[in-house]
């Protein structure tokens, strides 16, 4: 979020104890947590290195920017991050009362896991599982969309919607499906089966639900299948994570969607680093803007926020930074002008419409006629 220059002896001494820093690898770090390469000339700094230096970073100010970070949160009411462009002024915005983040990613990919740790470090309620998720021996798949208030509070400026993993054999719908909530919105308990489910038939959404408008959208990737996929060469899974994240209807401005990376503790710290630039590149995507790597802790019953300050402070900043994107990208309220340029419009095509029908319906009248003069 902010440029910060440190020392090595302030970061040593700043550091939490209790942090994880996997990172920290005898090969780029010497005994004393110190990096062996000098980082201050940025022209020089290689794509590991830039990854090496932002968990730096997050690892430099977590301790006291993640109770700093949480109250902006708490205190956001939507709209609070919108800066002046264009020269229309804020109350000409359309701000919808509530911001609507959606997680979307493949197949147990971590997003329930991801809610979980959102209520855990920002709505503080330790191990209670707000969402069901897919890990272990569990089979279990979100079937119907479900909105979270993740900080526990009746004045919450944002809200965070968990959706069903997109298939990969399947990805055409699951791309439809996306399109559909991002262009038509999203409500509380929508169903979301798939032509294939069983016992797909009830379809029926509770409409006294608020239909909320999608304003974010961050998708979410297990890097451990990521991993898993380089290595073996079967590339699938990401190539279908590149469709997802190349989705027109996600991208509201020239930003990319925000990457979260789940489940990097299940692999080597060499594997996590590697995999994470693999994908990075894949995507044509900077390695360290708006990528952030979120082990989601939860899963294995560890409290995220008092184990690893980073890795809560790097889910923090996520929000943040997808609050920040939204707020840039509300749009200018219709006037009497718009509504009454769309009312013409909307006549016009009605018009031609009905002029195409009538046409069609004399062409097919007159076929018979020129088959009699014919004979």
């Amino acid at each position: 979020m902010r440029n910060i220059s440190f020392s090595d002896e302030e970061q040593s001494d700043i550091l939490p104890k209790t942090a994880t820093l996997w990172w920290r690898t005898p090969q780029d770090f010497d005994e004393n947590g110190h990096l062996k390469v000098d980082i201050s000339d940025l022209s020089k700094l290689t794509p590991r290195l830039k990854i090496l230096r932002e968990m730096e970073r997050l690892a430099f100010i977590s301790t006291e920017g993640l109770e700093d970070l949480r109250h902006k949160l708490v205190t956001y009411r939507a709209g609070d991050f919108w800066l002046p462009v264009g020269g229309v002024k804020k109350e000409d915005m359309e701000i919808a009362p509530v911001i609507t983040i959606v997680l979307v990613g493949l197949c147990a990919s971590g997003k329930s896991s991801l809610v979980n740790y959102m209520y855990s470090v920002l709505g503080r309620s330790g191990l209670i599982p707000f969402a069901q998720t897919s890990s272990g021996n569990s089979h279990y798949t979100t079937m119907f969309l479900e909105e979270h208030n993740v900080l526990r509070s009746m004045r919450s400026g944002f809200c965070v919607y968990d959706t069903r993993g997109l298939e990969t054999n399947d990805m055409i719908e699951g791309l439809d499906e996306v399109s559909t909530w991002m262009t038509r919105g999203v409500r509380h308990n929508q169903p979301c089966f798939r032509h294939d489910d069983y016992n797909n038939n009830n379809k029926i959404t509770n409409k006294r639900y608020t239909k909320r408008n999608v304003d974010c959208a961050i998708i979410v990737a297990d890097l451990s299948e990521i991993n898993k996929a380089f290595i073996s060469g079967d590339l699938k899974d990401v190539v279908a994570l590149k469709s997802l994240f190349n989705n027109s209807s996600i991208r509201k401005s020239n930003e990319n969607p925000l990457l979260i990376l789940t489940h990097g503790d299940t692999i080597s710290a060499e594997e996590r680093i590697n995999s994470r630039l693999k994908i990075c590149e894949f995507l044509g995507i900077p390695e360290t803007t708006g990528v952030y790597d979120v082990a989601c802790l939860t899963e294995q019953g560890i409290l995220p926020e008092e184990s690893d300050p980073i890795t809560a402070f790097a889910l923090t900043e996520a929000v943040y930074r997808s609050l920040m994107q939204s707020d840039r990208n509300h749009q200018p309220k219709k006037k009497l002008k718009d509504w009454i340029v769309l009312f013409l419009t909307w006549i016009l095509c009605c018009i031609g419409a009905f002029f195409a029908i009538l046409a069609n319906f004399f062409s097919k009248c007159s076929q018979p006629h020129n088959k009699k003069l014919k004979y």
